[in-house]
C-alpha cells in the first residue's frame, strides 16, 4: 500500500534497478529525505563504489516506463555545522580506471578495500587487512568552511580551526547514522582562510533510477563515460550509458521552489536524491563545492504518457535566463500591436523549457540537449537551435558535459505534451 508520505534516510552508492525500493509513495504525496553530503566524503571512503552516497530509490504508485514524474522541491535545509572541500588531484597508484568507483588500497591490492578511521588528515583512512593508508584523492587547494546557525552565510576558516573542526568532524556533518562515508572535515584543511560567501542551496544529484545499475555519481553522460570499457565491475557499453537518467547534474537552479521532471526508465520510477550544496556557482569549476548534510522535502506526481530521455528543470522565475522569461502582458500587447501593422500574427503564449543535456565534454552535452529539445517540443533541430539563440540560452551545468538548453516554447506544444497546467502552476502571471 502506497503511503502519503515516506520519510527516508536510507542510503545507496549503486543506484541498482533490480534491487527492492522503499516505498512506493502515492501520487502526488511526499518524500521526505534525509541526505548525507556528496562528493568528498563518499570520494575519501574506499569501501564503496561510488563518488556519492544517495538515499535508495522510492518506487511511486502508477509510474510505468514512458510517463515521468514531477518533483517539486518545497524545501532544501542545510543541517551540517562545517564542510570540507576543494579541488582534487588523483593518486594514480590508488586506483583502477576510476579514483570514484574502483579505489585500490597501495599496500595489499585489494579492490574497495574495508577501512578504519584513525586520526585526522589525508593519511587517517587505512586498510582493514594491512593497515597501509588509502586515499585515491588528494585535496590539492582545499578549505573547510563554517556556516552561521542560520545556515545564511559561510565563512572559510584558518588551518587551526579546521584541525579543531576535524577533531569533532562528524558534530560539524551532521551525517545521518544510516550514512556509511567518513566525514570530510578530517581532512583538516584551510588553504584560503577568510573568504564569506552567501548560502544558497542546491540539489546536485536527484532524479529518478536508470535502467542499469551505475555507481550514483555516474548517472550522467560525463562521469558514465568514465565507465565506457572500464577495467572494473561497473563497465558499461555505449547503448548502456543511454539507459542513465542524467540525476547526477548538478545544475544550481535546482533549488527550493523549483520543478524537476524527470524520465521513468523502470517500473516506478526509483525516486533518489542527494549531493546538497550550501552553493555552487555555474560550471562548478573547481570540480567540487560545499556538500551538506540536508533535508529534502519532494512533491510527486506523475505525468502519464510523456516519454523523456532526461531531466527537464522548471526554475524559479528569478533563475530563468533574461530571454527566457515569459511575456510581460504589456510586452505582448506591444508586440500584437507591430504584428497587426504588418498584417500577420504573432506567438505571444510562450512558457520556458530547460531541458538538461550530458556528455563527455559541453559540445556533446550541448548536443544531447539540444537532441532532446526536439525530440519533447517536435520541433526540427535546426529551429531549436534558432529558438534557443533568440529566446533563451545554453547554461553550463557542470564542467566536463552537462548543460541546460532553454527555449520559450509555444503553449499549445506544452498543452500537447500534457505540461502546461505545470507550466501555469510554476509560472502563475507574466504581468510582472
Amino acid at each position: 500500500m502506497s503511503k502519503r508520505i515516506v520519510h527516508t534516510s536510507k542510503m545507496a552508492w549503486i543506484l541498482d534497478p533490480k534491487e527492492p525500493m522503499l516505498g512506493p509513495v502515492s501520487d502526488g504525496g511526499t518524500i521526505v529525505a534525509r541526505v548525507s553530503p556528496g562528493c568528498w566524503g563518499a570520494m575519501i571512503t574506499p569501501d564503496y563504489a561510488s563518488g556519492h552516497e544517495v538515499t535508495h530509490p522510492i518506487a511511486v504508485e502508477g509510474a510505468e516506463i514512458g510517463d515521468t514524474v514531477c518533483l517539486k522541491i518545497k524545501k532544501v535545509n542545510v543541517l551540517s555545522l562545517a564542510t570540507t572541500s576543494g579541488t582534487d588531484d588523483f593518486v594514480e597508484e590508488n586506483y583502477i580506471g576510476d579514483p570514484f568507483v574502483a579505489k585500490r588500497c597501495p599496500g595489499c591490492g585489494e579492490i574497495n578495500p574495508k577501512t578504519y578511521l584513525e586520526g585526522i588528515g589525508e593519511d587517517a583512512i587505512k586498510c582493514a587487512k594491512c593497515h597501509t593508508p588509502v586515499k585515491p584523492f588528494h585535496l590539492d587547494n582545499g578549505y573547510t568552511m563554517l556556516f552561521n546557525e542560520q545556515r545564511s552565510i559561510g565563512i572559510t576558516v584558518p588551518p587551526q580551526e579546521a584541525r579543531e573542526i576535524a577533531e569533532q568532524a562528524y558534530q560539524f556533518s551532521a551525517i545521518p547514522p544510516e550514512s556509511c562515508q567518513y566525514s570530510s572535515n578530517i581532512l583538516a584543511k584551510g588553504d584560503i582562510p577568510g573568504i564569506l560567501t552567501r548560502v544558497r542551496p542546491m540539489v546536485g544529484n536527484i532524479g529518478s533510477c536508470p535502467a542499469v545499475a551505475l555507481p550514483s555519481s555516474h548517472n550522467a553522460g560525463d562521469f558514465g563515460s568514465f565507465l565506457l570499457g572500464a577495467p572494473h565491475q561497473y563497465a558499461v557499453s555505449e547503448e548502456e550509458l543511454g539507459q542513465r537518467t542524467d540525476g547526477h547534474m548538478d545544475v544550481n537552479e535546482v533549488r527550493e521552489g523549483a520543478m524537476l521532471i524527470v524520465p521513468v526508465k523502470v517500473p516506478q520510477a526509483g525516486i533518489y536524491v542527494g549531493d546538497v550544496h550550501a552553493m555552487m556557482g555555474d560550471g562548478e569549476i573547481a570540480g567540487h563545492t560545499t556538500d551538506v548534510a540536508a533535508e529534502v522535502i519532494l512533491e510527486v506526481r506523475v505525468v502519464k504518457g510523456l516519454k523523456l530521455d532526461g531531466p527537464v528543470i522548471l526554475p524559479r522565475s528569478e533563475d530563468l535566463p533574461h530571454l527566457a522569461r515569459p511575456y510581460t502582458e504589456d510586452e505582448k500587447h506591444q508586440a500584437e500591436q507591430l504584428a497587426r501593422s504588418y498584417g500577420f500574427q504573432v506567438e505571444t503564449e510562450m512558457y520556458p523549457v530547460q531541458v538538461v543535456g550530458s556528455g563527455a565534454d559541453l559540445n556533446k552535452a550541448t548536443a544531447n540537449g539540444l537532441e532532446r529539445m526536439a525530440a519533447l517540443t517536435g520541433l526540427p533541430l535546426a529551429e531549436v537551435k534558432n529558438r534557443a539563440t533568440i529566446t533563451g540560452d545554453i547554461e553550463i551545468g557542470r564542467l566536463p558535459g552537462v548543460v541546460q538548453v532553454t527555449m520559450l516554447t509555444p503553449a499549445g506544444i506544452l498543452k500537447q505534451r500534457g505540461l502546461l497546467e505545470l507550466y501555469h502552476e510554476q509560472y502563475p502571471s507574466t504581468d510582472a
